[in-house]
C-alpha cells in the first residue's frame, strides 16, 4: 500500500524524529477502499522540522525580494505544466470532479501570482523632514516560522493561501494539511522545491490533534493560520493566543442566497445548482440557503429548481459529465443525512430525499444525492448549523428587511449573496447586511487574489484575512526608524533632538 511520508528535512521514514509512527487511512471515496496510509507525526517530528526551518529562514529572510518572486514564478510554472497530474491526484482523495480539482488549484495558483509581485507589496513608507534633519521610514520584516492548518476540501488552494504569502514575505513554513487527503500538499511542496526553494522553507508534516496542538504551542512559531471548523477554530485561536502567537483561524459558514422578486429567477437556478451542490456542498463558500422575497417568489422559485435537481448527475471524479461525485468519506456522508433526518424531524418539509443514493458499479463509494428542504425557519437546528454538503434550504422571507435579517443575525457571517436586478435594493443590502463577504448577482463571493478572504462573526476569529494586502500584514511585521545625521559638531547644542511631532 502507499505509504505518504512527512516532506520534512532529513527525513529518512516513518519513525524520523524518533518513535514508532502512528498512521491513518486515506480513502478512494469513489470506491470506499483505503488506497494509503499517511504517517501521522509526532512532537519529536514537529522538533525536527522546526530546527531545520530555524536554521534555513534567515537566509531565506536576507534574500532580495525579487529573487524570491522568481521562485513564485517558477513554481506557478511548474504547477501549470502539472496540473493535470495535481488534480487527479487532488480528485482520488478527495473525491471532487476534476474540473472541481482544477479550480482548486487554479485559485490558489492566483494567490501565488499575486505573491510575484512581492517587491511591490513589500515596500514600506518614507517621510522626508518629519522634524529638523529627522527622516523616518519603515519596512516590513518576517516574523520568522509560520505554521497553517488546512483542511480537507480545498487541499491544494488553502494551503497554496497560506504558505505563498508567508514565504514571499520571507518566512519559512510549516504546513500541517488534513490527513484525510494528504498528497496534494506534499506534492506541492516538491515542486516548490524543484522551483528553487531553499531547503527548510516549506515542509509538510502530517498529524491530527496532537500535531495540531503540537504546532500552537511551541514557542519557535510565530503565527498560525488555520481553516476548519468554527469550534475548532475557536479552540485553535484561544490556544494560540495564549501561546503568545499571532493566529488568524478561519471557521464555518451557512451563506444565504437572497432572490428579490425581480430576479432572473433562471439564472438564479442557474447558479444555485452549481453554488449549493457543487464539490457536493463540502465548501465554506457554498450556498446552502436560498431566501426568496415574496410568497410568489418563493412558489416559482421551488417549481424551477425541483426539475434542475432532479437533472444533477452525481457521479466519479473521473465522469466528465458529472456534477459533482462522492464526499470525503463515510462518516462525512453518514453525518449529512444525519442533519436531513433532524430537518425532518424539525418540521421542514424535504421535498428532494438524496439519502440512499448509490452509484451503479461503485456501491461502496461514499456518495449521496442532492437534497431540497422548503419552509425552513430560523429556530431549527438544522439551519442554524453547518451541513456542509448537497443540501439546499428554502428560508421564505416576507419582505427585504426580513431577508436583511436572516443573514444579518445568524450566528455565522462568512458570506451571502442578492440576486435582484435593482441597484437601490443591492447597494442597502450590501451595506447593511453583517456579513464580510457580500455576492451581488455572483452566488459564491470569494474575493480575487490580490483583495482579501474573511468572514465575521463565528466564521472567523482574528483580526487579519488570507491573502491580498491582509495576508501581507499577517505574516510581517513593521519596524519603523527615526533617523537624524548631524552636520555639526557634538554638544554644541545646535543639533539637540526634537521628537518630530514637537518640531
Amino acid at each position: 500500500m502507499r505509504i505518504i511520508d512527512h516532506h520534512i528535512v532529513g527525513h529518512t521514514g516513518a519513525a524520523a524524529g524518533g518513535g514508532a509512527a502512528r498512521t491513518g487511512d486515506v480513502f478512494d471515496p469513489n470506491t470506499g477502499l483505503v488506497q494509503a496510509s499517511v504517517n501521522l507525526g509526532t512532537q519529536a517530528t514537529l522538533d525536527a522540522a522546526v530546527a531545520a526551518a530555524l536554521k534555513a529562514q534567515p537566509g531565506w529572510a536576507a534574500t532580495n525580494p525579487q529573487r524570491r518572486a522568481r521562485v513564485m514564478f517558477n513554481f506557478k510554472a511548474l504547477v501549470e505544466a502539472h496540473m493535470d497530474e495535481l488534480a487527479h491526484l487532488l480528485s482520488s482523495e478527495h473525491g471532487k470532479v476534476i474540473a472541481d480539482s482544477k479550480g482548486d488549484i487554479q485559485r490558489g495558483l492566483e494567490v501565488i501570482e499575486f505573491c510575484c509581485g512581492i517587491p511591490h507589496v513589500l515596500k514600506g513608507e518614507y517621510t522626508q523632514g518629519a522634524g529638523p534633519g529627522i527622516d523616518v521610514y519603515s519596512m516590513r520584516q518576517p516574523l520568522g516560522i509560520g505554521a497553517g492548518i488546512t483542511p480537507f476540501n480545498f487541499p491544494a488552494m488553502i494551503p497554496l493561501w497560506m504558505s505563498g504569502v508567508a514565504i514571499a514575505t520571507g518566512n519559512a513554513f510549516l504546513l500541517k494539511p488534513s490527513e484525510r487527503d494528504p498528497s496534494v500538499p506534499v506534492r506541492l511542496a516538491e515542486l516548490f522545491a524543484e522551483a528553487g526553494l531553499p531547503e527548510g522553507i516549506l515542509q509538510v508534516v502530517h498529524g491530527d490533534k496532537e500535531m495540531v496542538d503540537a504546532i500552537l504551542d511551541h514557542p519557535a512559531i510565530s503565527a498560525v493560520s488555520f481553516v476548519g471548523s468554527s469550534n475548532i477554530a475557536h479552540y485553535v485561536y484561544k490556544r494560540g493566543v495564549a501561546a503568545g502567537k499571532r493566529v488568524q483561524a478561519m471557521g464555518g459558514a451557512k451563506n444565504h442566497g437572497i432572490v428579490m422578486p425581480d430576479a432572473d429567477l433562471d439564472q438564479v437556478v442557474a447558479d444555485l445548482s452549481g453554488a449549493a451542490f457543487g464539490s457536493a456542498g463540502e465548501r465554506c463558500m457554498a450556498l446552502p440557503v436560498v431566501v426568496p422575497v415574496g410568497e410568489k417568489t418563493a412558489i416559482a422559485l421551488r417549481e424551477k429548481l425541483i426539475p434542475a435537481i432532479a437533472a444533477l448527475r452525481v457521479g466519479v471524479s473521473t465522469d466528465n459529465d458529472a456534477h459533482y461525485g462522492p464526499v470525503v468519506n463515510a462518516a462525512h456522508r453518514s453525518r449529512i443525512e444525519q442533519w436531513i433526518q433532524t430537518g425532518v424531524d424539525e418540521g421542514a418539509e424535504l421535498v428532494v430525499d438524496g439519502r440512499g443514493f448509490e452509484l451503479q458499479g461503485h456501491e461502496k463509494g461514499f456518495f449521496i444525492g442532492p437534497s431540497l428542504f422548503d419552509h425552513v425557519t430560523p429556530e431549527m437546528s438544522a439551519y442554524k448549523e453547518e451541513i456542509f454538503g448537497p443540501v439546499l434550504q428554502i428560508v421564505r422571507a416576507d419582505d427585504f428587511e426580513h431577508a436583511l435579517r436572516l443573514p444579518s443575525e445568524h450566528q455565522y457571517g462568512n458570506g451571502v449573496a442578492i440576486f435582484t436586478r435593482n441597484g437601490h435594493a443591492a447597494r442597502e443590502f450590501a451595506a447593511r447586511v453583517n456579513v464580510g463577504m457580500i455576492g451581488i448577482n455572483v452566488p459564491i463571493p470569494v474575493p480575487v487574489a490580490y483583495h482579501t478572504f474573511g468572514g465575521w462573526k463565528r466564521s472567523a476569529f482574528g483580526d487579519t484575512n488570507q491573502h491580498g494586502m491582509e495576508g501581507v500584514k499577517f505574516w510581517t511585521k513593521v519596524k519603523t526608524v527615526t533617523q537624524r545625521w548631524p552636520d555639526g559638531g557634538v554638544g554644541d547644542g545646535a543639533n539637540a533632538f526634537v521628537i518630530p511631532t514637537m518640531g
